[in-house]
C-alpha cells in the first residue's frame, strides 16, 4: 500500500485540541485539508505526522511547541498609542485587529489591555506557546 513521502499532495481530516481537551480547529463538516508534504504549508509537526501514513490510516499525534507555532515571544507584545486608533474605534480587550509593518506585511494582533494612553497588542499566533494534539485521518495521496 502506498505511503506518504515528502512532495506528495495529501488530503486529511483532522481535529486539533489543546491539553485541556478544548478543540481549536477541525475539518469536520468541511472538505479534507489538502497540502503538499514538506512544503511548509502546515506546521512542521503536522507535516512530519503524515509521513509513512497510508490512505485510511488514523493516528493521534502530540505536537510540541517547537514543532507547532513556537514559544510565546514577549517581544511581539507591544504598546501602541491609543491616539493612533481611528476616532470612531473603541479598543477593547480581546478585540482582533490587523496591522501592517513598514514593509506592508499585514499581521493579526489581539488587544490584551487598554490604558489611558496606550493599548497593549499581542502579535503572537494565538496557539504560540501551546502543545497541540491532532487526530489525523489520511483520506488520500494524490
Amino acid at each position: 500500500m502506498q505511503q506518504v513521502k515528502k512532495g506528495d499532495r495529501v488530503s486529511v481530516h483532522y481535529r486539533g485540541t489543546l491539553r485541556d481537551g478544548s478543540v481549536f480547529d477541525s475539518s469536520e463538516g468541511r472538505a479534507p485539508l489538502q497540502f503538499v508534504v514538506g512544503n511548509g504549508q502546515v506546521i512542521k509537526g503536522f507535516d512530519d505526522a503524515v509521513l509513512l501514513m497510508s490512505p485510511g490510516d488514523k493516528k493521534v499525534v502530540e505536537i510540541v511547541v517547537t514543532d507547532a507555532y513556537g514559544e510565546h515571544n514577549e517581544e511581539m507584545v507591544i504598546e501602541y498609542p491609543i491616539d493612533e486608533f481611528p476616532e470612531d474605534m473603541q479598543p477593547a480587550v480581546g478585540m482582533e485587529l490587523q496591522m501592517s509593518d513598514n514593509d506592508g506585511n499585514i499581521f493579526p494582533v489581539v488587544i490584551l489591555e487598554v490604558n489611558d494612553e496606550t493599548v497593549v497588542l499581542d502579535a503572537n499566533h494565538p496557539l504560540a506557546g501551546k502543545d497541540l494534539i491532532f487526530d489525523i485521518e489520511l483520506v488520500e495521496i494524490a
